[in-house]
């Protein structure tokens, strides 16, 4: 009779996206001790495996190999070994690619752990100063201007704040678009190299962070996240108002703001301040 086997597990680790100091403790001690590392960039990513005594096997896992790469790790997690999922900078999956290997995981019942840490997005937003109850993670966004102005076009009556991955040296010309599509009076913070030694975070309207990039050469150099304030007046906060106001004639408070709330995505707080009080809505709610 065989010992059953284990299986091993799936850590996904975030890793630093400049100061190599961000790697937590944990991190380290998982990366000193997996037995493969998926990575994103092997050539990368081998900086983090410095000082490890032991040899560490590193599998490709990116845009263009994921797919070929995912049976192999999987074979590899159900007998017992354990895989480090990293990407070249921050957060696993996150922009990055990983997710077919995480669900490949997850269906063959390999236990995954995320490890948290470093992510631009999250970082530019903690420093933004603009509302982060609620928001859009974009991401990239196309490369053409023409396709870049569509999406922006869908995205511009999203009234949570919007985050943006940018190379920095499109920031002009994504800043143009933004300003044409969004308002160039629309509120933003760009941060560029974030943890980095020329970090930079800058808070202004869109025209004017554009005028500011143009006149500075440095800011079209490594990588930047613009997070930019969301639409204050939606096209659809007419027919919420709207809404409210049927549904308070029609339901008792309680009733109406939680249909309310589920309908439109609003906090309970916000549907209930939506609702008119009864002299506003003609007679007392039901």
């Amino acid at each position: 009779m065989t010992d059953e086997i284990v299986p091993g597990t799936l850590y996904i680790v975030a890793t630093p996206i400049g100061n190599l100091a961000d790697l937590s403790p944990r991190a380290r001690e998982v990366l000193g001790q997996v037995a493969i590392v998926a990575a994103e960039d092997t050539r990368i990513s081998r900086r983090l495996l410095d000082g490890r005594a032991d040899s560490v096997s590193m599998v490709s896992v990116n845009e263009h190999s994921e797919r070929g790469a995912v049976d192999g790790l999987i074979s590899q997690l159900v007998g017992g070994r354990d895989v480090a999922l990293v990407s070249d900078a921050g957060t696993p999956l996150i922009s990055d690619p990983g997710y077919r290997l995480v669900a490949a995981a997850h269906e063959a019942g390999v236990r995954v752990c995320p490890l948290p840490g470093p992510c631009a997005a999250i970082a530019a937003l903690s420093a933004a100063g603009l509302p982060s109850d609620r928001f859009f993670f974009e991401g990239f966004l196309p490369a053409r201007s023409g396709a870049r102005r569509k999406r922006l076009e869908v995205l511009s009556d999203q009234a949570g704040t919007l985050i943006f991955y940018v190379p920095a040296r499109d920031l002009d010309a994504v800043l143009a678009d933004l300003s044409e599509i969004l308002g160039s009076d629309r509120l933003a913070t760009m941060g560029r190299e974030l943890t980095k030694l020329h970090e930079t975070v800058r808070r202004s309207s869109l025209g004017e962070l554009q005028t500011w990039v143009q006149a500075d050469p440095n800011q079209s150099r490594g990588e930047a996240v613009l997070v930019v304030a969301g639409n204050p007046t939606p096209a659809d906060a007419v027919n919420i108002q709207a809404l409210a106001r049927e549904l308070a004639a029609e339901l008792p408070p309680s009733r109406a703001a939680k249909v309310l709330a589920r309908l439109t995505g609003l906090t309970r707080n916000q549907a209930w301040n939506a609702l008119p009080t009864s002299s506003e809505a003609g007679e007392a709610p039901k």
